[in-house]
């Protein structure tokens, strides 16, 4: 079935008169009661038994990770309490101390942060690509302690879309493990495991719940084996999905297609209009022809996605009095609702980073991060235009 037809049709189990509910129920209760000792020592052996606690799997959670693993082509998924309970859970269980992880440079600031903290704990060396060149990975990854190679879709703020179908290509050769974070371009724009990605992590706080009150996080996996790989250490670490969480993130999803077609047609023509404003250094959206991704970006995604970034002259001062001036969007760190919202990330999603760190991912001091939602342009342009006159 065609992406829009099955976030429509989610993944449920029909009641047990044989009926089948059209909203997947929610399923609240926290633990479920059996019949038999034995019967409930067969549903803890593994992921995909009865339910016996709700950290440990939930009709409605399980309604999610079957419909997550649908649009994203792949064999299973886990759902998470949060995008960085999904990136940690994956790193934690995969990575022993001594590994080798291979990152792009440019990532999100809390992907920064935990491989930071693996490195100073574990002792996890990080080494750290552009994303633009194959041999890049081929060269880090030899080393026989390599075990993980970590990209994102589009990088978080700058717009960078890496090679994926080169670089995941040379990590399997090499036998590594990738992960892409594809929480900006969704399955609607990218499905990474079909470009030979191992496991796909979301935030499903972002375009897949859509709406601004969820907060949740997933892993997809290739290969059922690896889902049962990790599965324990989730289970282990108490990140599970709350079932109000997954049953909110799947009433959004069934509009994820239509949400896209609008972020993505709103943050192109923004995209345009900024880049010939005289206030406005540089924008940074791969949909852009002056973009460096721009050629990669068209062979890998459908579309340019609902972010975008973009320098004024000002600097960090300017950054900051333009996020403070909007009035149709609002300040605010999240991103992928239906609202537009603004935010500078030198002082917020990558406060981690230190100046040369922060150049390193091409992130300028006066760089404003915008997630561009779904009202009408024309309002949205009027309030970018009148905040830029004022800084």
């Amino acid at each position: 079935m065609e992406l829009n037809t099955r976030a429509v049709h989610v993944f449920n189990e029909p009641f047990q008169g044989g009926s089948w509910p059209l909203s997947v129920p929610l399923v609240q209760s926290s633990a479920f009661a059996f019949d038999s000792a034995a019967e409930l020592a067969e549903a803890m052996a593994g992921p995909d038994g009865q339910y016996v606690y709700s950290r440990r799997g939930n009709p409605t959670v399980r309604a999610l990770e079957q419909t997550l693993a649908g649009l994203e082509q792949g064999a299973g998924a886990i759902a998470f309490a949060s995008g960085m309970g999904a990136i940690s859970g994956v790193l934690l269980a995969l990575l022993r101390p001594g590994d080798r992880v291979v990152a792009q440079r440019c990532l999100y600031g809390g992907s920064h942060a935990v491989l930071s903290d693996l490195a100073e704990r574990y002792g996890i060396e990080v080494v750290r690509i552009s994303g633009d060149d194959p041999a890049e990975v081929e060269a880090a990854a030899v080393h026989p302690a390599t075990r993980l190679l970590l990209l994102e879709t589009i990088a978080n703020p700058t717009g960078q879309v890496p090679d994926l179908p080169g670089l995941l290509a040379a990590a399997r050769a090499l036998g590594v493990t990738s992960v892409v974070d594809n929480s900006l371009a969704s399955p609607v724009l990218c499905r990474p495991l079909e470009l030979g990605a191992d496991i796909v992590v979301h935030s499903t706080t972002k375009y897949l719940s859509g709406h601004s009150d969820v907060l949740g996080g997933a892993a997809v996996f290739a290969d059922d084996e690896l889902r049962r790989r990790v599965w324990p250490r989730t289970v282990e670490l108490g990140a599970c999905a709350d079932p109000f969480a997954a049953w909110l993130t799947l009433r959004g999803m069934a509009t994820l297609p239509l949400r896209m077609r609008e972020h993505c047609a709103n943050a192109a023509a923004l995209a345009e209009r900024l880049e010939g404003h005289a206030g406005v250094t540089a924008v940074h959206y791969p949909w852009l022809a002056g973009h460096p991704s721009y050629a990669v970006a068209r062979k890998v995604l459908s579309g340019g996605g609902g972010l975008l970034s973009f320098e004024l002259a000002g600097g960090r001062e300017a950054g900051r009095a333009f996020i403070e001036r909007v009035r149709v969007a609002r300040l605010a760190l999240s991103l992928g609702g239906v609202e537009t919202l603004v935010t500078h990330p030198a002082s917020t999603s990558h406060r981690e980073l230190d100046g040369a760190a922060l150049a390193a991912a091409g992130i300028a001091p006066g760089l404003v991060r915008m997630s561009v939602g779904i009202e009408g342009l024309e309002d949205l342009w009027r309030d970018a235009e009148q905040a830029l006159s004022r800084t």
